[in-house]
């Protein structure tokens, strides 16, 4: 007769110790499944917090006249480029004429066959600065050609002249140029070009064309105003007018004025950023019997308090030079569906009206009492910044309790964790102990059952 233990020694499953680890593992799952819905939350807010920090970053640049402002510049003439400083710049209309392009004291040499190779000899070029400086640049035998003698006059900056050597694209055997200027244009930088001086040239070298300097010659406004240079910046407040080419007697003129396009691509922008926000807390906040609100913001505060304060942005009153606006008087609306509406026709008409008052409701006024009224863009622009202020913002705060409450979590499960891989070595530790003192019964009880066997039958009497 034989004893049985089943599967194993003990008789018990072979995966005991993994079914009593799952068991106890199940407080670590529902740690597990909290942190998830918590770090959903958290997404969300930081999903928010980037739709605000963008929304921040957007008005930061237009939280007055200036910056919001925009112009532009019109001119029915080739004869300019004009450029805008628009915080210097101001609306106008001017009429313009170019006369005459400063330019600056020049001279062509005579031409030679070859820039690198023709020899010109040993000597010296001999000229006067405008301030009556006599200059002389001095030519070696190693440099007598037309690209080394450029090449010094050019590393040279005390001699105040540049140097170019050209091509005069005549086709004759001798072609080759240097062009000498001087740095500056003006009446006030006419240089003197007396002669070159060079002995045993293979050709000779010398001045064969010279340009005087002299002023730039312009008419606004009916009035002529003689300048050293073509590029004038203090002709038009905030506007610098490059000369590009001169006609004596043809006049035209230079608008400035208000960028009405631009404008409104700003606040169009501004109105497409504040819709983010409303648009993400529209959604928060639509539920329903399906929907798991430990996974969402649905009814959070923060969200209540942005979008109260942005209401707030739109019903706020400035009062301007042209009496008590709002926003809504120049083309943005609160509509039905909880977003923004932004007339663009209504708002350019409002800009081409009176730029200033449009300003104003937009980035605040002071009235006649030095009271200060906040505008709709810098309301905004609190708005969000105190959102993100850390460490008290509506944001910033939230953000924070959530990670605060995922550390924790992660905290009491790597405990937990830790305390189990400790059970688990134990268990394993008492099963492996009771599978030996198992094994050994079973191999006694064999041994016994063994000698049984091998006892011979006993003889019945009778």
């Amino acid at each position: 007769m034989s004893i049985s233990f089943g599967s194993i020694n003990t008789g018990l499953p072979k995966d005991i110790v993994a079914q009593l680890m799952k068991a106890e593992r199940m407080p670590i799952t529902q740690m597990e499944t909290r942190k998830g819905k918590i770090v959903d939350k958290k997404n969300l807010v930081q999903e928010l917090e980037k739709k605000v920090t963008e929304l921040r970053d957007l008005v930061i640049n237009n939280q007055d006249t200036k910056s919001l402002r925009e112009l532009k510049v019109t001119t029915n003439s080739d004869f300019v480029n004009v450029t805008l400083d628009k915080n210097l710049a101001q609306p106008g209309i001017y009429q313009f004429e170019v006369g005459q392009l400063a330019q600056k004291s020049s001279a062509m040499t005579s031409a030679v066959e070859d820039k690198d190779k023709t020899y010109l000899g040993v000597g010296f070029i001999k000229y006067f600065l405008p301030n009556g400086e006599a200059k002389e640049i001095y030519i070696d035998a190693d440099n007598s050609n037309l690209t080394s003698i450029s090449n010094m006059i050019n590393r040279d900056p005390s001699l105040g002249l540049t140097s170019t050597v050209v091509n005069d694209g005549s086709g004759e055997d001798n072609a080759w140029r240097m062009i000498l200027s001087l740095r500056d244009t003006g009446d006030d930088n006419l240089a003197e070009f007396p002669y070159f001086y060079f002995v045993d040239g293979e050709e000779d070298l010398y001045l064969e064309k010279e340009r005087p300097a002299h002023d730039a010659k312009v008419t606004i406004d009916g009035f002529e105003i003689q300048k050293k240079e073509n590029n004038l910046k203090d002709l038009i407040p905030g506007a610098t007018v490059e000369l590009k080419k001169a006609k004596p007697g043809e006049e035209f003129s230079i608008s400035i004025t208000e960028d009405k396009e631009a404008i409104t691509l700003k606040v169009k922008d501004i109105v497409d950023k504040i819709n983010a926000v409303l648009t993400f807390i529209k959604e928060q906040n639509s539920m329903d019997d399906k929907t798991d609100t430990t996974r969402t913001l649905g009814g959070e505060s923060l969200l209540q308090t942005l979008e109260s304060r942005i209401r707030g942005a739109l019903f706020k009153t400035v009062n301007t030079k042209s009496g008590p606006r709002r926003v809504g008087d120049i083309g943005i609306t609160f509509q039905r569906t909880g977003l923004l509406q932004f007339d663009s026709k209504v708002f350019e008409s409002a800009v081409a009206k009176d730029f200033q008052t449009v300003a104003d409701v937009l980035t605040g006024a002071v009235d006649s009492n030095g009271i200060k009224y906040e505008g709709f863009i810098s309301t905004v622009f609190q708005t969000a910044n105190l959102a993100l202020r850390t460490p008290d913002g509506v944001i910033s705060s939230r953000k924070r309790t959530f990670g605060d409450r995922i550390e924790d979590i992660d905290r009491r499960i790597e405990d937990k964790e830790r305390m189990l891989s400790q059970k688990e070595k134990s268990l394993k530790d008492k099963f492996s102990r009771l599978e030996s003192t198992m094994s050994q019964i079973r191999n006694q009880g064999a041994g016994i059952a063994s000698l049984g066997q091998d006892v011979p039958p006993v003889q019945q009497l009778g």
